[in-house]
């Protein structure tokens, strides 16, 4: 079911050697990273090796859920197949399955003002944020002309739900038990945009939210395909949700890279800090205030060398809900598979 590298912490090594024509514009990077929380502008040399990161990603994905997809007795992978790779990571799941079920709501209240409808106000809305609807519209239609706004409930295959063609219908205080479920971290997550938003202008902002919308998908869907080697990696077509999905899931990459290579920096600079380093000192006083500020000018973003610890660091994180077995061999020591970040 997965795939295995021999040396998958080496792998952002490899960035450099990727081909120029293939990428995505460093500014759709660096948009995703200043969302993440770096201020400063990265450079080229750091948007390489992210988008080489993210891609490599991408691609395994790709290749998992075709084996799923295999298993299964299918030719085309399905959205299910998405939501088993992580599975494990139950606050990204619960963002995705967020992200899905409003974006039902946006299409549908579309549909409906197309055909003349009288749908409710929320087409226009943002209710997860440029990470979430940067990633398009597309997917099944809501059934019930009557609860037009209301969010769809999202079946996970493993839910006993799944197996019955028949649902029991939905109550009036459903809204309410994705948020009640939202684990810890997603929590947190939302309360650093908070306090990275709150002492903002309304310019500030409106540059934040522009940035919130940067995604390798929305309305990119042929230009990811080619970049992803969809032709190479599936023998069907993946559907616009497979599309989508892909595009919440790579900027999650985007964003969960960029807050572990901040903290790598900042550990980083305590310790110079403690051996007595002054120029780190005198730098540190000058960035001490404002997020947009003059003091932050002399500010340096994280380097290759950061993103390549942070993702050294998320290869050697342990999945929650799994246990590695030693199967026996001297080459089973070494082998390390590819981990989804």
């Amino acid at each position: 079911m997965e795939n295995s590298e021999d040396d998958a912490s080496k792998a952002p090594a490899n960035a450099l050697s990727a081909p120029k024509d293939r990428g995505y514009p460093a500014k759709t990077i660096a948009q995703m990273m200043f969302v993440s929380g770096e201020t400063a502008e990265p450079s080229q040399e750091t948007t390489t090796i992210i988008e080489e990161i993210v891609h490599t990603q991408v691609v395994e994905m790709l290749k998992r859920s075709t084996v799923l997809a295999t298993r299964r007795g299918s030719r085309s992978i399905s959205t299910s197949d998405l939501f088993f790779l992580i599975r494990h990571d139950k606050a990204k799941l619960s963002r995705l399955v967020t992200f899905l079920s409003w974006k039902d709501v946006r299409k549908t209240a579309k549909d409906s003002d197309d055909k003349g409808g009288d749908a409710a106000d929320i087409g226009g809305d943002d209710p997860l944020g440029g990470a979430d609807a940067g990633a398009g519209g597309g997917g099944p239609v809501v059934g019930d002309a009557g609860k037009k706004n209301k969010r769809t409930k999202v079946i996970l295959p493993w839910d006993v739900s799944s197996f019955f063609s028949e649902q029991v219908p939905e109550r009036d205080d459903d809204d309410d038990e994705d948020e009640e479920e939202m684990n810890a971290a997603t929590i947190l997550r939302l309360k650093t945009a908070d306090e990275r938003t709150k002492n903002m202008t309304k310019e500030e902002y409106v540059h934040y939210s522009e940035c919130r919308q940067a995604s390798f998908t929305f309305r990119k869907a042929k230009r990811f395909r080619e970049w992803a080697g969809f032709h190479l990696h599936t023998e069907s077509k993946p559907n616009d949700d497979i599309v989508d999905i892909l595009g919440f899931l790579t900027f999650e990459i985007v964003q969960t890279l960029t807050e572990e290579a901040l903290q790598v920096k900042a550990e980083e600079e305590k310790t110079k800090i403690r051996n007595g380093d002054a120029d780190v000192q005198s730098q540190k006083r000058k960035m001490e205030t404002g997020l947009f500020g003059e003091q932050e000018e002399g500010r340096t973003p994280v380097g290759p060398k950061h993103i390549q610890e942070a993702f050294r660091r998320l290869q050697e994180k342990p999945i929650p809900g799994r246990t590695r077995v030693w199967m026996g061999g001297a080459r089973s020591l070494q082998r390390k598979e590819l981990r989804l970040i």
